[in-house]
């Protein structure tokens, strides 16, 4: 069964065939070790990041279906071109049900995850009206239309986006190296410009001096030349550089035994030639560069090798490829210090971009501190008038206790009845006729009737 690797530095078949990653050794361990000590079964892996926004949906993807006895036979039997093609997608039509109900919920998390992305993009902006539907198509990894089910359409866009994107991952990663070396030097001169005059001449001699100190290292041998290759199998696996044997090598440094080297397994093949150059305990080499002269390497020999352009080398390839002139008389390799990594119009427009970017931070920043006083005035305004309407009931209370007159309640009403008054109601009421005592010497007047008349 052909098992690929699920790694950043890989592109085409490693997603495509979506199976389970490899697990690559470092070059420098001694391979009859680890071919003694084997891999315990049903140990699983844990595959490196691709890089790749949907990476965790993909992984579960792949989990789920190797769970099918039959996508797996389909698998073992499948070429390049049926999957790059989408027909091994139609094979999902043939899945057990409880595979495809799990990929429905797979799909469904995944949809509900992309639809909370965009929310959270929109809320940045405060942009309300939010249509999921039709910004849910920049993902091209599944199909937005039916959110609910995993379909073979779903599998096959999924395939080809890994396809596609990864194929694009090592163009962006020299991107990305370029902007980070233009982004040194232009941090170099910005804080030169700090300096006075000696110590600006101080530090243009100390960094002349590290540029010298790292360039000044061991040969590095051509990546995939006889040369590189004896010395690894003679320092790094320990075996006598008179009985260099090609075959032997391939075998010795496919690590899963899958029958190919991949784009790990050959980047592994370099760590001999990279310390020559590089040392983490070293002030003058900078580790990210040292990444990017593996993946330089490895590009070169696959470019050389790889002759189906699978991004995976077979033995007949690798055997045929050391049989070319290059393999016994290489052409001599430039690492990265030898080189000119970008030109002083590139910085220039990269400072530039650079300033512009700085410019709208800082309008940005200036709108926002606009805000914040704005904000701090009203509320200043609304303290101010709060306190003044507290004055004004603390005088008004005053007032009304130097007249006499009792604070009012909440409700209007005295908080104090003055002696001798009643609230309404509670006033006693003796009717005439009453049983109610008469105070003494008080005689009750008749009662006067309405009815009699007088003259």
């Amino acid at each position: 069964m052909k098992r690929l690797s699920v790694l950043p530095q890989q592109c085409l078949l490693l997603m495509t065939c979506l199976l389970m990653a490899l697990e690559a050794v470092p070059i420098d361990i001694d391979k009859t070790k680890v071919k003694a000590e084997g891999h315990v079964e049903g140990e699983k892996v844990e595959n490196p990041d691709t890089g790749l926004y949907y990476d965790e949906y993909l992984r579960q993807v792949i989990d789920v279906l190797e769970t099918d006895k039959h996508f797996r036979e389909k698998l073992q039997t499948a070429d390049i071109e049926e999957i790059k093609s989408g027909k091994l997608s139609r094979e999902l039509d043939l899945v057990s049900h409880h595979v495809r109900t799990r990929l429905d919920e797979l799909k469904r998390q995944e949809v509900a995850r992309l639809r909370m992305l965009i929310k959270a993009k929109m809320d940045s902006v405060q942009d309300t009206g939010i249509d999921h539907q039709a910004l849910l198509k920049q993902f091209e990894h599944l199909n937005h239309q039916n959110p609910d089910t995993f379909e073979p359409k779903d599998l096959d866009m999924l395939i080809k986006a890994a396809t596609s994107d990864l194929e694009n991952y090592d163009k962006t990663r020299h991107e990305e190296f370029k902007k980070y070396e233009m982004m040194k030097e232009h941090e170099r001169r910005e804080y030169l410009k700090t300096l006075d005059e000696e110590k600006r001449k101080r530090e243009e001699s100390k960094f002349e001096e590290m540029k010298k100190k790292h360039g000044d290292h061991p040969k590095v041998h051509h990546p995939g030349s006889k040369d590189q290759l004896k010395e690894v199998w003679e320092e790094a696996d320990g075996l006598d550089p008179n009985e260099f044997d090609p075959k032997t090598f391939f075998k010795l440094h496919d690590v899963n035994n899958d029958g190919f080297l991949d784009e790990q397994e050959l980047e592994a093949l370099f760590t001999k030639e990279l310390e020559k150059v590089y040392d983490p305990k070293n002030e003058e080499d900078d580790m990210v560069e040292m990444e990017e002269e593996r993946l330089r390497m490895r590009e070169h020999v696959m470019n050389e090798v790889d002759i189906n352009k699978d991004r995976l080398v077979t033995l007949e390839e690798f055997l045929r490829a050391t049989e070319k002139k290059e393999f016994l008389e290489p052409d001599s390799w430039e690492t990265l210090d030898q080189q000119q990594l970008f030109t002083e119009d590139e910085l220039k427009e990269f400072e530039n971009h650079i300033s512009q970017q700085e410019d709208e931070l800082r309008k940005k920043a200036e709108e926002l501190q606009k805000q914040k006083e704005e904000l701090q005035r009203q509320h200043d305004q609304l303290q101010a008038q709060k306190q003044e309407l507290q004055q004004v009931v603390k005088q008004m209370e005053q007032k009304k206790l130097q007249q006499g007159n009792p604070p009012a309640g909440p409700g209007g009403e005295l908080k104090i009845q003055p002696p001798g008054e009643h609230k309404a109601g509670d006033a006693p009421q003796h009717p005439a006729g009453g049983d109610q005592p008469l105070p003494p010497g008080h005689v009750q007047e008749p009662a006067v009737r309405t009815d009699q008349v007088h003259p």
